[in-house]
This record gives C-alpha cells, structure tokens and sequence, in this order.
C-alpha cells in the first residue's frame, strides 16, 4: 500500500460531505489519510478487527461471505463515493469483521482512523447525518439481497445478474464467478446457463457469456417480482 498526501479534491466524490463545514469535521478531514490498493488485494479478513472508517475515492471492493463448505456470495460492492457498511457497524459496534472484503481493480481510499472516526460522529452534525444515511441505504440493499437468496428464483436472480453486469453483448465470467455472485453452487448456475443456451439466450465460450436474447432475459429475470 502506498500512503499519499490528501488533498481536498477527493471530497469532490462525496457531495453531502463536501457540504460539511464544522471544525470538527475539517480537523478531520486535515489528519484523513490516502491509500492506493492494488486489484486483488485483502483490505479485510473474515474476524479481522476494524481499525479505521473507509471511504472509496475510485475503484471497487468486494465485500463477500464464505460458509464452512467454501461457498462464497457477494454481499455488495462498494464503488466510487461510497462507505462500506460493515467497518462502519463494526467501528461503532467495536466488533470484528464478519465478512471479507477484496479489491476488485486497483483503488483508492480515504481512511480515517477510528479515534478520528469516533470524535467526528460524536462532534459533527453533517458527517454522523451522512455516516446514518449511508448505513441507512445498504442495509436495505442487503434486505432485498435476503429475500432473493431466500425467496428469488435462481433463474430470474442469474438472467438480472447477466444483465446488470454487461457492458458490452459479452460478460468475462466464469461459471465459478457467478455462482459465488449468487450464493449458490457452480453446478447450478452451468445448468441454468445450458438452459439458457439451449432456449438461444446466451452463447457460452471458455470463461465468457454472450447475451444473444436480451428481451427474453429481460423477461425471465423479473418473475417472481
């Protein structure tokens, strides 16, 4: 990890914290450091203790769970202009990690050591209102992520994944991949993506997806709705 000098011009990512002006909170905005991370770094560990609050300049973290059976899902990302959620309730909890979070590409974060963290909550009306309103929003994310692993079909959870991932009419994914997206086993999702294949919806190839049909993805991935 390399430490650079903050600068203000970060805080342009972040408008609701751009618009606090208290002392407190430019005290800590002063003494708030700058660390790059390389795709595929850990920046935390599944009981890991939380040391410092995290926020995303630019890139992606990927914030999973692994069961017993080493079976991983996605819990959610954390992009450009966001807080992650659990070192937020684990700084205030005084709790562990429960989870394991992985840079996804190279990425740049504002950190704010937990002494900071603690004093700006309790002193800063504007920065507690954003850190509140943050939490706020991902915990209703990871609701709707609930009711899906539990009530969701996996055909409709997989046709809105491929869609939500595409940039471009491919994906670069393996089966693996995907599965680890859905909370479920790589043997389910081939099966689904055979499926899909054998209806003329996608195109599979080594390590990529094609969306050959994307109406009728657009159509399976909203039953159960």
């Amino acid at each position: 990890m390399n430490i650079l000098p903050a600068t203000p011009a970060w805080l342009s990512g972040f408008p609701e914290l751009q618009c606090v002006s208290d002392s407190i909170w430019r005290e800590t905005l002063n003494k708030t450091k700058l660390i790059q991370v390389s795709q595929g770094d850990v920046l935390f560990h599944d009981g890991d203790g939380c040391k410092a609050y995290v926020l995303v300049i630019s890139g992606s973290v990927r914030v999973q769970k692994m069961d017993s059976e080493g079976r991983e899902i996605v819990l959610y990302r954390v992009e450009e202009g966001q807080s992650c959620m659990l070192t937020t309730i684990c700084l205030m909890g005084s709790r562990q990690y429960p989870a394991e979070g992985v840079a996804e590409i190279d990425t740049e974060l504002a950190v704010i050591p937990y002494n900071l963290f603690e004093h700006a909550l309790a002193g800063s009306c504007g920065f507690r209102k954003y850190v509140m309103s943050s939490v706020g929003g991902r915990i209703c994310d990871l609701m709707q992520l609930v009711e899906d692993v539990a009530f969701g079909r996996m055909d409709a959870r997989l046709s809105r994944l491929l869609i939500q991932r595409k940039r471009h009419s491919a994906l670069d994914c393996t089966h693996q991949h995907l599965a680890h997206e859905l909370g479920t086993a790589r043997e389910v999702v081939s099966r689904l993506l055979k499926d899909f294949e054998r209806k003329g919806w996608v195109q599979l190839s080594r390590g990529k997806v094609s969306l050959c049909d994307l109406p009728a993805l657009l159509k399976i991935s909203k039953l159960g709705e």
